[in-house]
């Protein structure tokens, strides 16, 4: 069997219903996760590898993933939970309150054997840099370097959120290490422009080229994707969509491209798919769609 593995952070998700809110789970790589097990074939076995606590809110998050087939590689910290947020809409857009300084994310690295036990044997590996900023030093360090000797496609989503980071200097550090080592790098145009100073897509497209990765997407928020694979290279226009929440947008994306390639489509099929399940997405509330919607 075939395995997927996503690395990061999952956490409670509060999502506004009117005058109430409906709590929910999620965090970017879960999603990606998620949506990847609803696509992929049985064939394929989809890996969750986080740190949860010892708590109520951790036990909901394990029977989540056991009960949508995702198999847990999760460590139970004795003392920390999962973190919580909160989604704030303004005409579809979002934007986030968090509270995770004691997530138990955090300490996701901080065995080596654990983490390469759960890496071992995976065809492609999936993180982001929310996965990178969560984590101290020497953790990043770690799984940077199990990454970097691991035989599977390596899989890089930049997904910034710089109040995570110590400094934008030290995420344009972290981020570029992890760029060069992956094969396959889906950066986020606004992400790049504020992080990098990048005027164009173009620029990040060709600065992630120019690192190593093989195959370079950038997303631009519903404007042209460009993207390199291997020797081709394409700009497609795709139709827009009114979202009524664009959580786990780009993270759906990743999913939907990821599960076409890993199948075997080819780059513009992959990205075809990968814009129609987030065009589906932000008309959901929330991050996660259940999985007989992804697979209607």
């Amino acid at each position: 069997m075939k395995r997927f593995v996503a690395i990061g952070e999952c956490m409670m998700e509060l999502s506004p219903q009117g005058d109430l809110w409906q709590m929910n789970v999620a965090g970017d790589t879960f999603n990606t996760a998620w949506y990847a097990r609803a696509l992929l074939g049985p064939d394929w076995e989809v890996g969750y590898q986080t740190a949860l606590g010892l708590d109520g809110f951790s036990d909901r998050v394990l029977d989540l993933m056991q009960a949508a087939g995702i198999r847990p590689l999760v460590t139970r910290h004795p003392s920390r939970s999962i973190g919580l947020y909160a989604i704030h809409l303004h005409q579809g857009e979002r934007s986030f309150s968090y509270w995770r300084s004691q997530s138990a994310a955090r300490t996701l690295a901080d065995d080596a054997a654990t983490l390469a036990s759960g890496l071992a044997g995976a065809d492609a590996i999936h993180l982001s840099g929310i996965t990178l900023a969560i984590l101290p030093p020497e953790g990043r360090d770690r799984l940077l370097g199990l990454l970097q000797a691991a035989p599977g496609q390596v899989v890089f989503d930049p997904n910034l959120r710089l109040k995570l980071w110590e400094d934008p200097q030290t995420a344009r550090e972290v981020m570029t290490r992890a760029a060069s080592i992956a094969d396959i790098v889906l950066p986020s145009f606004d992400d790049e422009a504020t992080l990098f100073g990048d005027a164009t897509p173009k620029v990040t497209l060709d600065r992630y080229l120019g690192l190593g990765a093989s195959e370079v997407l950038v997303k631009n928020g519903g404007g042209q994707i460009l993207a390199r694979v291997g020797a081709e290279s394409l700009a497609l226009d795709l139709p827009r969509v009114t979202p009524l929440d664009t959580t786990g947008a780009g993270d759906s994306f990743n999913a939907g491209y990821l599960a076409a390639r890993l199948a075997g489509q080819g780059a513009e099929a992959a990205i075809r798919a990968g814009h129609d399940l987030a065009a589906r997405v932000v008309r959901h509330a929330g991050a996660l769609m259940p999985m007989e919607d992804i697979r209607a």
